[in-house]
């Protein structure tokens, strides 16, 4: 997998997350939400990576998680989000609504409000977490 499939993978989650939550899929939506960011994150960890550079094994074992606060650190983009979550009341209240997503959401049932938040704070074109990533991938 490479840094362009993890982007178009970050796509696809945020449109069937969209279309669940259209779909009154609460759960789902949620759930899928959370891995459009995680996706984004890790197509900017691609990015990172130099071609036929051979890749730290620390970084790549820690690149497997699902915490996204520390996907935003191995992404290298942790000093200007800092900045803007220092700067931008509504990026801050979007990445905590983000920071409300884990990959044991499959087993929770998060309801309606939680994952219309979530997709919203993913998928604003202005201000949202997806639109925001995109400058790092």
């Amino acid at each position: 997998m490479d840094r362009k499939d993890l982007q178009s993978l970050s796509r696809i989650r945020a449109r069937e997350a969209k279309a669940l939550l259209d779909a009154g899929l609460h759960d789902g939506a949620f759930y899928l939400a959370g891995y459009a960011v995680e996706c984004a994150l890790k197509a900017c960890i691609a990015k990172k990576t130099r071609k036929n550079e051979f890749p730290d094994k620390d970084r790549v074992n820690k690149s497997y998680t699902h915490k996204l606060d520390e996907l935003v650190k191995l992404a290298g983009i942790e000093k200007p989000h800092r900045a803007l979550l220092e700067s931008d009341p509504v990026f801050r209240k979007h990445w905590e609504t983000v920071r409300l997503w884990s990959e044991e959401s499959r087993y929770q049932r998060p309801g309606a409000h939680d994952a219309e938040d979530l997709v919203a704070a993913i998928m604003k074109r202005r201000d949202g977490i997806l639109s925001w990533l995109r400058h790092y991938w």
